[in-house]
C-alpha cells in the first residue's frame, strides 16, 4: 500500500499542474506562452542545470557514468527510429528521427525523478537532461536542417550553465549559500512554468495522421523503457540511479523537437512530429505510472 502512496505522491503533482496548463489553454487559447518560454530557455534551464548538478546532489562519477548510459540509450533510440520509419515507408528518415531520439526528460521527466528520489534523484536525472539538451541544440538542428550549426549552441545559455556544472562538479566545488537559494528558487519556478506550458502546447498542437503517430509513438513510450531496463542489465545498475535512468528513458516526445523542427524543417514534417508529441504524451499518461511503479519497486 505504501507503494502505491508514493506512486501517487510523485504523479499527481506533475499531471495535476500538466491539467492546469490544458485547461488555460481551452479556456483562453490565445493565451501567450512566449514569456514561459523565454524564462526558461534563458533563465530557468540554466538555473535549473546549475542548482541540480552541484556536488551536494551528485557526484562527478556518477554524472559522467549516467551521461554516458544515457548517450548508449540515444544511440538505440535512433536504431529504433529509423526502424520504425522504414516499415512506414516515411520519405524522410532524418527530418523525422527526432521525437524518437529526444524524450522529454527536462519538461516531464526531472520533476517526477525529484519527486521520487529526491535530490540524488535530480542530480542524475538532471545528467541526463544535460545530455538531451546538448541533443537537441547540436544533433536535433542537423537532423531537422540537414545540416550542423555552431552559432546555435553559440547562442544557448543552457550550455555554458553545462559548462559551469561540469566545473564545479569536477572540482567538487560549493555554491555559495545565496547562488545556491537562487537557483533553488528559479528551477521550481522553471518546473512549474514548463508543466504548465505543456499542458497548454497539448491543446494547440494538433494530429495529422492518427495511425502513424500511435505506431510511432510506440517506439517511444514502450521501447523506451525497454531500452532502458536492458541497459541496467547489461551494466549492472541499480540503487536510486538505475531508476531514473529507466524513468528518463520512458518519456514521451519532447515540445523542443516541435519547436527546432518549425524552424528548419518542411511544413509536413512538422505535422508530424506535433502528432507524435501529442500521442506520445497521452500515451504516457498510462505507461509512466507502470514504469515509475516499477522503478520504486526494484530500484530503490
Amino acid at each position: 500500500m505504501d507503494l502505491y502512496i508514493k506512486l501517487f505522491e510523485v504523479l499527481f503533482p506533475v499531471f495535476f499542474v500538466v491539467g492546469i496548463g490544458y485547461y488555460l489553454g481551452k479556456k483562453n487559447p490565445k493565451i501567450d506562452t512566449t514569456f514561459i518560454t523565454n524564462f526558461a530557455a534563458n533563465v530557468g534551464t540554466p538555473a535549473m542545470i546549475i542548482y541540480a548538478l552541484n556536488p551536494a546532489n551528485i557526484s562527478f562519477d556518477i554524472f559522467k557514468n549516467y551521461f554516458w548510459y544515457y548517450l548508449i540509450a540515444i544511440v538505440c533510440f535512433f536504431i529504433v527510429g529509423i526502424i520504425f520509419l522504414y516499415i512506414q515507408n516515411t520519405k524522410d528518415i532524418i527530418r523525422e528521427l527526432p521525437p524518437f531520439v529526444m524524450p522529454n526528460t527536462g519538461n516531464m521527466g526531472l520533476p517526477i525523478c525529484l519527486f521520487a528520489y529526491g535530490s540524488q534523484g535530480l542530480g542524475v536525472s538532471a545528467a541526463i537532461s544535460a545530455l538531451i539538451i546538448l541533443c537537441h541544440f547540436t544533433l536535433g538542428v542537423f537532423l531537422a536542417a540537414r545540416k550542423f550549426s555552431i552559432d546555435v549552441i553559440i547562442k544557448s545559455p543552457p550550455f555554458y550553465a553545462i559548462i559551469v556544472a561540469i566545473f564545479i562538479l569536477y572540482y567538487d566545488l560549493r555554491l555559495p549559500v545565496f547562488i545556491e537559494n537562487t537557483t533553488f528558487l528559479l528551477m521550481y519556478a522553471t518546473i512549474f512554468l514548463i508543466l504548465m506550458s505543456l499542458g497548454i502546447a497539448l491543446t494547440r498542437l494538433k494530429v495529422f495522421s492518427i495511425n502513424k503517430a500511435i505506431f510511432s509513438s510506440i517506439g517511444r513510450v514502450i521501447l523506451g523503457p525497454l531500452i532502458g531496463y536492458l541497459l541496467i542489465l547489461y551494466f549492472g545498475l541499480e540503487g536510486f540511479a538505475a531508476g531514473v535512468l529507466l524513468i528518463q528513458c520512458s518519456m514521451p516526445s519532447a515540445i523542443l523537437n516541435y519547436l527546432v523542427g518549425s524552424i528548419y524543417s518542411p511544413k509536413k514534417i512538422v505535422d508530424n512530429i506535433a502528432s507524435m508529441i501529442v500521442v506520445s504524451t497521452l500515451m504516457s499518461f498510462i505507461t509512466i505510472p507502470l514504469v515509475v511503479f516499477f522503478a520504486l519497486k526494484y530500484f530503490n
